[in-house]
């Protein structure tokens, strides 16, 4: 799978998705750091990557439509330090496999995953 990782979120998740086998770019690999979210997300969509964003004006379906996009995961968790962000990929990471993400909305938090279409 292909992600891009915006700029409130380590560029350790770009690592981590790369060490376990996707590809993965960060708003910063392309000069994009500052960029507003109509930037992001026009590149996210011509790129066909799922955004990964603690953004959460990207959890609105009006302004960000997940049909219009190949998948917008964005990390809703009481704490936005390196470790609790690493875990929350970690753990839907697996739920990847078996969920389709496509054209869908996913807000991770602490202990659920909620799935918008």
């Amino acid at each position: 799978m292909k992600f891009k990782i915006d700029e409130n979120i380590p560029v350790d998740v770009a690592e981590l998705l790369i060490e376990v086998g996707h590809d993965a770019h960060t708003v910063y690999d392309e000069d994009l750091g500052g960029a507003s979210d109509e930037v992001i997300a026009r590149k996210v969509k011509r790129e066909k990557r799922i955004l990964v964003t603690s953004d959460l004006d990207f959890s609105d379906i009006r302004t960000y439509p997940p049909a219009f996009y190949y998948g917008i995961i964005v990390l809703r968790l009481s704490r936005q330090d390196k470790n609790t962000i690493l875990s929350a990929v970690q753990t839907f990471l697996p739920v990847l496999e078996q969920e389709p993400i496509e054209a869908k909305l996913w807000i991770v938090e602490d202990k659920k995953i909620r799935i918008r279409e």
